[in-house]
């Protein structure tokens, strides 16, 4: 039996936490904020405490590694020379789109469907997460793809 011969580098898995935050922080502040904000019912004069903010970016830290570390293992596994199958064929940018692309319609898309469903959120919102989730994941896929 083959066994897969996965590469996982922490720093391309550090790079892309710095860049998911930067890029989160951008597309929630003055990409998409008030849009997001409104869309949310919150006010326009909203701001969460020190507290709330610690809480928030200690959990995106988390779950930007969880999503990084386990997109270094899936974005791999469809390669043919992680089985010593040959050449891999295609651009690291092709393999980060796919990796990303299929991660987000079979995971990322049901969920927010979900939440415009059962959580009653406007289509905006559903616009606003959905196009964040699969932007987040083709710039961390990508940078796993490259720095392999």
């Amino acid at each position: 039996m083959v066994e897969p011969k996965l590469i996982i580098n922490f720093y391309a898995i550090l790079a892309s936490i710095g860049a998911g935050m930067v890029f989160g922080f951008l597309w929630y502040g003055p990409i998409f904020g008030k849009a997001w904000a409104k869309g949310m019912g919150l006010s326009s004069s909203f701001a969460p405490s020190k507290k709330q903010m610690q809480k928030a970016m200690v959990l995106q830290v988390i779950g930007l590694f969880l999503m990084a570390y386990v997109l270094a293992h899936s974005g791999q596994i469809w390669r043919p020379s992680v089985w010593g199958l040959g050449e891999d064929g295609g651009s690291p940018l092709t393999w980060g789109f796919m990796s990303a692309f299929f991660t987000w319609l079979g995971f990322y898309v049901p969920m927010q469907f979900s939440k415009v469903a059962w959580e009653n959120r406007p289509w905006k919102i559903f616009f606003i997460n959905a196009g964040h989730d699969f932007l987040n994941l083709f710039i961390i896929s990508t940078i796993l793809a490259y720095w392999r």
